[in-house]
């Protein structure tokens, strides 16, 4: 596990309807966190379905609610999405909203994000990586424990498939400058600044930094 980590671990328990739903669903679209140490793993496995059986694998760092993971994978069944959470209540409610979306081809980790896409995700295999409103971190001290760094871009890099797109979004002008920074300055990522994703959901997450005077900034960036 590394020493600097991008998130927190907060509280686990859960309301009666994420209860609900962690019954209903954890079994079939959970990996459990022991499973990733076992010989021979492979999210491939969870999924049903190989390479050759997608269009592609879609991963999402941070899936919060489940929000935007629903909507959105709900409209791309032909691809997998894995979301990537560590808050237990985040993902009992992406369970719920999920199986109301009817997205079958999700599967959530609580997993470490950044460890995993080292060691269990393969070289140029994500389609696309969302990494929607991350911590900001936003006190300078932290500063060092925000996910989008030079070295997570080269790691980026390395697992985007050639023409695989990074979208990013924040609601932290100065995380947003840092991203830029180093995101332009990250060799194989060419991108920037866009008009923001028609196709994601307004979160309440998002609505709540728009009702505090926080501007949104969208990015995309692609491997060439």
């Amino acid at each position: 596990m590394r020493e600097v980590l991008t998130y927190s671990r907060r509280g686990s328990r859960f309301t009666p309807i994420q209860a609900a739903a962690w019954e209903a669903h954890h079994e079939e679209w959970v990996v459990p966190d022991e499973a990733v140490d076992e010989p021979g793993f492979s999210f491939d496995t969870w999924f049903g379905r190989g390479p050759a059986e997608r269009d592609g694998l879609i991963v999402e760092i941070g899936s919060g609610v489940g929000e935007a993971t629903a909507a959105l994978a709900a409209t791309r069944p032909t691809y997998d999405v894995l979301a990537f959470e560590v808050w237990k209540p985040g993902i009992a409610a992406t369970l719920g909203l999920v199986g109301e979306a009817g997205a079958a081809n999700v599967r959530m980790c609580g997993v470490d994000a950044v460890w995993s896409m080292e060691h269990l995700i393969a070289p140029e295999s994500i389609s696309e990586l969302w990494t929607f409103f991350p911590d900001p971190w936003h006190k300078k001290k932290h500063n060092k424990r925000r996910l989008v760094n030079p070295t997570f871009a080269d790691l980026v890099t390395t697992r985007l498939k050639p023409g695989g797109v990074w979208r990013l979004a924040t609601d932290w002008a100065d995380y947003a400058e840092q991203m830029i920074e180093v995101l332009d300055a990250a060799p194989g990522l060419e991108g920037g600044v866009v008009e923001r994703w028609s196709e994601r959901p307004v979160t309440k997450f998002e609505r709540k930094g728009v009702a505090v005077g926080r501007d949104i900034t969208d990015l995309l960036y692609r491997r060439p």
